[in-house]
């Protein structure tokens, strides 16, 4: 027999649970000797302040003050080992209950929990009989979640109309009992109940930003394998990497994150946060509960979490990056090495000719001539003259509109680029405008960029950004920022 989750679809048959008894890291945690030392210390080191990550000296001093406490109660040789034994044991793969590494900038070994130890000290605080179990709130949550699909879900305009409508009617209700002195009030027991479930909802938000931040690192960690070893063309390898991670992008967890993201990055919506945090852990009946102070930020702590998972991803883009700059070092000292050879042997022969054709070069590019590429033939269009009579007509049009027109003459501004170019090796675009100012706004602008990218040696540094200023003919400022653009002699 087997027992399956609808909904989910985790399959918990034999089979399927016997592999996760073995090789899941949560499964051995609670079969570990020390799992309530392990438990206890993580949840108080991580979980309780909610801290994303610790320094190794710092949490091998909170590990060995744990253990002082637990050796005076229990005996001292119940835990005999140092605490940075018992740190570097449960990071060991065969475990995976802790992350080891290095933070960019820093030479100092950190630590953080794995998404599967959140969830087990999860799963442990649930076993805890609760003292207020809340039905109300979740049963409405459950009928508000199926009314945004079935709402969402509707195609039919008439139908979405007739819903908004009713809406609409209730809430017209409402605002007139109201006006009339009917206010209705939550209860202190509905006020609790739903805190509780804010409260606990908050809490597994932070946990799944971990198990997505994991997603992403372990795409990072297959890419870092994957270029170690790679031997084949760059653009394969490219094509392969940002498939995987378009996939975990695009995948129901990422849109869903992304989605959270930007609602979250709206200063709006930040604010709105913080007033009805406070406004809410005001209430009395709210206060009754000691909630936790960190609760007050919980939004921040939200941003906090997301903002370590995108710098996960910008792992991910750098490691590329410095993959492409490593091969195109690679490539160019590998053509210096051949005509570094090249010259070798040409000064080795040059005294002692050989006979005949002793060097050939094929062409350097071949002369075809498709015949599919070939204009096909293209009927002439015959106009089609009405015989109608022209009638003359008495609108009054504007006619300076066709005489307002202008032209951006490139030659001149190339001009002014090579006149620049002639006491210095380069200068930048911004300079160049001190110079000569923009005369025909955005027009003359996008010229210059259209110089640099066609016509004439130039880079554009992405790391910098410049700011041009111009006057426009009504007399007002305006101004654009672009990537700082290089023209060299």
């Amino acid at each position: 027999m087997s027992s399956r989750i609808t909904g989910i679809g985790l399959s918990l048959d034999y089979a399927t649970l016997e592999i996760l008894r073995r090789q899941h890291p949560a499964w051995r945690l609670l079969l570990s000797e020390h799992a309530a030392l392990i438990a206890s210390f993580l949840h108080k080191a991580f979980v309780s302040p909610n801290v994303r990550m610790k320094s190794a000296a710092d949490l091998a001093e909170a590990l060995e003050d744990e253990l002082f406490g637990l050796r005076e109660q229990l005996g001292t040789e119940t835990f005999p080992r140092s605490a940075m034994e018992y740190l570097n044991e449960w990071t060991a793969n065969e475990r995976g209950w802790l992350r080891k590494h290095y933070p960019p900038g820093s030479d100092e070994a950190h630590f953080e929990l794995t998404p599967a130890t959140e969830r087990t000290i999860a799963w442990l605080a649930s076993l805890a009989k609760r003292p207020f179990v809340g039905t109300e709130s979740r049963l409405l949550t459950l009928f508000d979640l199926l009314r945004q699909m079935s709402e969402g879900s509707e195609a039919d305009p008439k139908a979405r109309i007739r819903e908004l409508v009713k809406r609409r009617d209730d809430i017209d209700g409402e605002i007139e009992r109201i006006q009339q002195g009917d206010v209705p009030l939550l209860d202190s027991t509905a006020l609790k109940e739903r805190f509780v479930q804010f409260a606990s909802i908050a809490r597994e938000l932070l946990a799944d930003f971990r198990e997505v931040e994991q997603n992403f690192r372990t795409l990072d960690r297959s890419v870092r394998e994957r270029i170690a070893l790679w031997e084949g063309a760059k653009g394969s390898l490219l094509q392969e990497i940002m498939g995987e991670r378009d996939l975990i992008a695009d995948s129901d967890q990422g849109r869903s994150f992304r989605a959270f993201w930007d609602f979250l990055m709206s200063q709006a919506r930040q604010e709105e946060l913080t007033q009805l945090l406070d406004r809410v852990l005001q209430l009395p009946s709210i206060a009754d509960l000691s909630p936790d102070i960190r609760m007050r930020r919980v939004h921040y702590d939200w941003l906090d979490a997301g903002n370590h998972t995108q710098r996960t991803v910008a792992l991910l883009s750098q490691q590329l990056r410095r993959f492409l700059d490593d091969q195109a070092y690679l490539e160019s000292r590998r053509i210096m090495e051949i005509l570094r050879n090249i010259e070798i042997r040409a000064v080795a022969v040059r005294e002692n000719v050989p006979a005949g054709v002793f060097m050939w070069i094929a062409d350097t590019a071949a002369d075809l001539d498709l015949p599919m590429e070939r204009p096909l033939h293209t009927p002439p269009l015959k106009p089609l003259i009405a015989d109608v009579r022209l009638e003359a007509g008495d609108e009054a049009m504007d006619a300076a509109v066709l005489f307002a027109q202008f032209v951006v003459d490139k030659e001149a501004l190339a001009g002014h680029i090579r006149r620049a170019l002639q006491d210095r090796t380069q200068v930048t675009l911004r300079e160049l405008l001190d110079l000569h100012p923009l005369q025909q706004g955005l027009a003359e602008l996008v010229a210059y960029l259209q110089l640099a990218v066609e016509n004439i040696k130039a880079m554009v540094d992405e790391a910098a950004s410049d700011t041009v200023t111009w006057q426009t003919p009504d007399g007002f400022s305006k101004q654009a920022r672009l990537p700082r653009v290089v023209f060299l002699r």
